[in-house]
């Protein structure tokens, strides 16, 4: 256990968890929603932290990043727990393991330098912190991000976008690039994931402010967030932050609790990136569809094509000094060089 960052004590022993929009209040011997942050006589604990419940090296694609470091390799890991109860989670069995208190929270005990060592081994350009929410194991993405920024390392978070703002602000100076989830409206997110719109949509425009890359995902859920007026809303918002974030669609499939749909019609993803198209962003693609030209990045001036991929892999890159090598338009991302400051982190490399 390692006492938790950013919450308040209370009168009491209750203490006010700041982490994540939740804002938990959590009197003494409880947990917050995430079921990983605990109250014991009015400290605030987390039981995540070097508690590893995942690992594995994967492609910057699979995130997905597609304006980051393409064809790199990631470190890649998490710890169990969540801070939403989405009904679709493809790794449920991690994010909401049994939440009552007699249940031992799970993982393998490891270091920041452990972390940062096996990325310096195998030859990871950056560290993932994904598969469940990195916001809940926080203090470990913190202590292990700070040690990777010093050896040179990126720092890449996947989530949902529900992270604090004094926690945004924490990261953000060793955090190089977030895929963040814009789900839906804000019914879809009472209804589906037990949280609120607004947040993410803060948090989204907070991390662009600050100097991290993003790039923005929706998982399009047939009667769920697939209407024209969800994608409008989602395609008006992110256009209205920067047309240059990429947005990636992306098919679903029944899992978890939410086996009642059917996979989304491929027809219903080209859609979604019209409808991105003539909000007058620059990037979209369509995602869980190997084979698809929307895997692709075209240049948004003249229509070539910069970066071909399957799947996860990268087939040919022709991003020349981050411009497009037939008319010179710059590509935003990050593609070339190493980690020399902030100022160097995002933008055209």
């Amino acid at each position: 256990m390692k006492e938790a960052m950013v919450y308040e004590k209370l009168k009491g022993t209750d203490v006010r968890c700041r982490l994540c929009a939740h804002n938990c209040l959590i009197s003494s011997g409880q947990r917050g929603i995430c079921a990983v942050r605990e109250n014991r006589d009015g400290t605030l604990y987390s039981l995540v932290y070097g508690k590893v419940v995942s690992l594995n090296i994967d492609p910057i694609e699979k995130k997905p990043l597609f304006h980051f470091l393409p064809g790199t390799s990631s470190l890649s890991f998490a710890a169990a727990g969540c801070n939403f109860r989405c009904r679709h989670c493809q790794n449920y069995e991690i994010s909401q393991f049994p939440r009552e208190r007699e249940f031992p929270v799970p993982g393998n005990d490891m270091t920041p330098e452990d972390i940062v060592d096996a990325a310096l081994e195998n030859n990871c350009e950056s560290i993932s912190y994904t598969y469940t929410e990195p916001t809940i194991f926080f203090e470990f993405a913190y202590d292990c991000a700070k040690l990777a920024h010093e050896k040179g390392i990126r720092n890449v978070f996947v989530s949902n976008g529900y992270t604090g703002t004094e926690a945004t602000r924490l990261i953000a100076p060793f955090l190089d690039a977030n895929n963040i989830d814009l789900k839906g409206s804000d019914n879809f997110y009472k209804k589906i994931c037990g949280a609120r719109l607004e947040p993410v949509k803060s948090t989204i425009k907070l991390m662009k402010e600050l100097g991290v890359w993003v790039e923005v995902t929706t998982l399009v859920i047939p009667g769920h967030n697939d209407s024209d007026k969800d994608l409008n809303d989602i395609a008006d918002f992110i256009s209205s932050v920067d047309p240059s974030i990429p947005w990636h669609v992306s098919r679903f499939y029944p899992t978890y609790l939410l086996t009642d749909k059917p996979p989304t019609p491929v027809e219903t993803l080209k859609r979604a990136v019209d409808i991105g198209c003539q909000k007058g962003l620059e990037y979209i693609y369509t995602g869980n569809m190997p084979g698809e030209e929307g895997e692709n990045t075209f240049c948004p001036s003249c229509k070539t094509v910069l970066v071909e991929r399957y799947g996860f892999r990268v087939l040919k890159n022709r991003v020349l000094d981050s411009a497009c090598p037939q008319c010179k338009y710059r590509i935003a991302g990050v593609w070339t060089g190493k980690v020399t400051g902030k100022g160097a982190i995002y933008g055209y490399l």
